[in-house]
């Protein structure tokens, strides 16, 4: 007869592998799409030990949008800023890459844009995966920022992805509602902001390629999150 402790041990082993096999990261994260990003994740390495930042430094993290934004730091003014944004980025690689894209810096706040988990293509993650994967990013930045307010800005709705909206709308939807049940977790509404009148995307604040910003899309997107952090309390210093 086994004794029950052997019997806790089965169990526990079944437990984990059903954790495991049912975690939206474990699927991808040792894919070579994720592991690709190393050499971009290594140089925000180097930029972390020669950059500065403290409690009353705002993150803004994520996809290429972020990257490009040039005019960061100027139009987020008077909010101080660290910027941390690269290529393609996707949950799932950003959920690998977590710790080292973002630093060992205490936060006044942490802003998240990724907006390439959901494109239009056959290899997208449905919005549920989503959702799944950014309740995990969230577990990760609360092991070592426990009280830090997290913002999720809203996915852009693009010309070049206008096929994809009815998805990319659900995504935004569920993570509004899981940022709802915390008061720490924070969604920035920006989408209507780059419709026109008929709801369709004003390509005036598109580059060529329809999908990134231009520079009057990013003073608008720059309005739009400083007036969701003055909301939520998070004013300059």
């Amino acid at each position: 007869m086994q004794r029950p402790y052997h019997i806790i041990a089965i169990v526990s082993i079944i437990m984990l592998a059903l954790f495991i096999s049912c975690n939206p990261v474990s699927k991808y994260i040792y894919t070579d799409e994720v592991l690709g990003w190393e050499e971009d994740i290594a140089r925000f390495d180097s930029l972390n030990r020669t950059e500065h930042a403290d409690e009353n430094t705002l993150l803004v993290t994520g996809s290429s949008s972020v990257r490009l934004w040039d005019s960061i730091h100027t139009d987020m003014l008077p909010y101080r800023v660290i910027q941390r944004g690269y290529g393609g980025a996707k949950l799932t690689d950003y959920n690998y890459y977590a710790e080292r894209v973002m630093g060992p810096y205490p936060y006044r706040a942490i802003l998240i844009f990724v907006a390439n988990d959901i494109s239009g293509r056959e290899q997208d993650r449905t919005p549920r995966e989503v959702l799944l994967l950014y309740k995990t990013l969230i577990k990760k930045i609360r092991q070592e920022r426990p009280d830090t307010p997290v913002f999720w800005i809203e996915i852009t709705p693009t010309p070049s992805r206008w096929h994809a909206i009815d998805q990319i709308r659900k995504a935004n939807s569920l993570i509004e509602a899981y940022c709802g049940r915390d008061t720490n977790l924070y969604f920035i509404h920006t989408a209507d902001t780059y419709l026109n009148q008929s709801g369709m995307p004003d390509s005036t604040f598109f580059r060529d390629d329809m999908l990134h910003l231009n520079r009057q899309g990013y003073l608008l997107w720059a309005r739009e999150i400083k007036t969701s952090l003055h909301e939520a309390g998070i004013d300059p210093r």
